[in-house]
């Protein structure tokens, strides 16, 4: 009898364990051992990588559909690509865009997209620069998909605020803020509500209605990240929680940094009408994929300041101090409203499919 093959499922894209393992067994293990030298390299699997000074991002959106309440595939593909080079503390510039087009397609709604892909470089302040076009047959896509690969620089923001960093730990070498960099008190700063973009991205795909306007928070983050650094410095590591959400990324942090984090419940902000949702269709808001927050890991000396500017912000006007990294054990837990602590563990994939 004939074994079946191991075939791709839609958990390999999902964020979460699944796609790690998958990403490490298959992507690393075939091409790790050729990457240039890099101070971040492919093995890391960080939000992008570093090669000397320049920071490289390749970032591909499949979202369906490709217009959702708060955006489309066009604002999510140039924030998606943006805020993961800023993750590591770089100042994005430069972007290509790889377009692959679904025969059939409206060109009024490709319009619609490339204009909202302009307005959102413009708020970010960076340009595309190059870029492909593929079309595909009738059938094969839900209008069409996007890649938007970047490169960012070091800035000066960066370089102050890894100088505020060495004030209280004066053995802190890295160069760049990575998911390792976290130690025992840092702060983990949200710069605001969960859930919302996997929840409207959910009621687009499937007809829902809430009774309220949830909408994306799909957008750039970059000029506040630079700020932040500016003007405050302290940060040592930073993620968007995107597929697999909140959950996902702080198992990651905990992970690479060899740390536990505990977690404040009623500090974590969450629309009501989004928790309501989630409570009703089962879902847990730790694990669904947001595009338009960050995660800050912050020295504690600094993490107050920090929140207090953030929260100034249109970007971290809901902005809260969640957790703090701790040696008392390893992994994610939290800490519950009514008392106990429950363990956070790394999702298997994020539950709402297709939503980047």
């Amino acid at each position: 009898m004939a074994v079946e093959k191991e075939k791709v499922t839609m958990l390999h894209g999902a964020g979460g364990l699944v796609m790690h393992n998958f990403v490490k067994e298959h992507v690393v293990k075939s091409f790790g051992d050729l990457a240039l030298s890099a101070e971040v390299p492919l093995e890391a699997m960080d939000d992008a990588a570093v090669v000397g000074d320049i920071v490289f991002k390749s970032d591909s959106h499949a979202v369906k559909p490709i217009f959702f309440p708060g955006g489309d595939i066009g604002r999510l593909s140039v924030s998606g690509t943006v805020n993961d080079i800023s993750a590591l503390g770089a100042e994005p510039y430069a972007l290509a865009l790889g377009l692959i087009l679904e025969e059939g397609l409206p060109l009024d709604d490709l319009d619609h997209i490339l204009d909202s892909m302009r307005q959102t470089l413009i708020e970010a302040g960076v340009s595309i620069v190059t870029g492909d076009t593929k079309v595909v047959e009738k059938g094969n896509l839900a209008g069409c998909v996007m890649n938007v690969s970047g490169i960012g620089k070091r800035s000066a923001a960066l370089e102050n605020n890894l100088q505020i960093v060495k004030q209280y730990r004066p053995n802190f070498s890295a160069r760049w803020t990575l998911d390792s960099n976290l130690a025992v008190g840092d702060k983990i700063i949200l710069s605001g509500t969960i859930g919302d973009h996997g929840l409207a991205v959910l009621s687009a795909q499937r007809g829902l209605n809430f009774g309220s306007n949830i909408v994306s928070d799909v957008k750039p983050l970059n000029k506040v990240i630079q700020r932040v650094m500016c003007e405050i410095g302290g940060v040592v590591t930073m993620k968007d929680p995107t597929r697999g959400g909140l959950a996902d990324v702080l198992n990651e942090f905990s992970e690479k940094s060899q740390i536990g984090i505990l977690l404040q419940e009623d500090k974590i902000p969450i629309r009501k009408d989004v928790a309501v949702a989630c409570e009703m269709l089962g879902l847990d808001p730790l694990e669904i994929g947001n595009e338009g927050k960050m995660l800050f890991g912050v020295v504690p000396q600094k993490a107050e300041e920090a929140l207090t500017f953030l929260t100034q912000t249109g970007e971290g006007k809901n902005a809260q101090i969640i957790g703090e990294v701790t040696d008392a054990f390893k992994g994610v837990a939290m800490q519950t409203i009514v008392g106990g602590k429950r363990i956070i563990a790394r999702p298997i994939g994020d539950p709402v499919p297709r939503i980047c």
